[in-house]
């Protein structure tokens, strides 16, 4: 009678990886409005399963034909949190690092073959713009995941240095709006249009600049450096989590400890 509870340890590792995937999904809609369409979604599936295990035909096969259904429904209302589980899969350190870099497979470069990033400019650059409150907006990072935000903006391709990036984001320049992109010591695009976050659990007092710079690092494994027009302050976030007025005297070492080079 009692044999449809019956748990081996395979069962096991089934229950560890649903909740693993289950806690993915709601780090990526804790804040937003699709959290309550995500637990709503859930009670109805978590009861369907109850009542299957207890051979309840009718009602098993009601709430089957609905959770059918709603897999479609399910596309439409969370394509943008279905978009962002599939890049943060494609954002694992373990596809980053081992895959994509050729640690299994010998494609490209090795780990350790990266080039340093010059975060001495880059610091400087953002001491400059805090001290005259210039507002910024600076994506870095070494993988290519940030390549999708190209297009959106215009290619510099240029090596990085403090001066080139105070002048792009100089007031009565025409590439100041938007996010310049670097990796691998090259300022790749300037005046880039990025994805802004949903997270509701941001303060009201953070302006586009860093909402922008919060949905880049919730998409990919970049970092993003911002530095306030009102306040002149010098924030980070990595991994959506957020840092804020960074002291000009230990940014260096901030961002190398972010970039994971000290």
């Amino acid at each position: 009678m009692l044999q449809f509870i019956h748990i081996d340890f395979l069962d096991v590792i089934d229950i560890v990886l649903v909740a693993v995937l289950i806690y993915q999904v709601y780090q990526m809609v804790r804040g937003t409005i699709a959290i309550r369409i995500f637990l709503g979604i859930f009670a109805i599936y978590l009861f369907w399963k109850i009542v299957e295990a207890l051979h309840m035909e009718l009602l098993s096969e009601i709430l089957g034909q609905f959770i059918g259904v709603g897999v479609i429904v399910l596309i439409i209302v969370f394509q943008q949190e279905l978009r962002n589980f599939l890049l943060m899969i494609g954002n694992t350190n373990f596809l980053n690092q081992k895959l994509l870099r050729g640690n299994i497979f010998h494609f490209g470069k090795k780990e350790g073959e990266e080039i340093p990033m010059n975060v001495d400019e880059i610091a400087r650059a953002c001491i400059n713009m805090s001290e005259s409150k210039t507002g910024a907006l600076i994506i870095i990072s070494h993988s290519h995941d940030i390549d999708i935000y190209l297009s959106s903006g215009e290619i510099i391709d240029a090596r990085i240095s403090s001066a080139l990036l105070e002048s792009i984001f100089w007031k009565n320049t025409p590439l100041h709006d938007g996010a310049v992109l670097i990796r691998d010591n090259t300022i790749l695009a300037a005046r880039c249009v990025l994805p802004v976050s949903e997270n509701r659990e941001l303060s009201a007092s953070l302006g586009m600049r860093h909402r922008a710079a919060m949905g880049v690092s919730e998409q990919t494994s970049a970092i993003s450096l911002i530095v306030s027009e009102q306040t002149g302050n010098i924030s980070t976030i990595k991994e959506g989590k957020l840092k804020e007025n960074v002291s000009k005297s230990n940014l260096v070492i901030h961002l190398k400890h972010l970039l994971k080079q000290g």
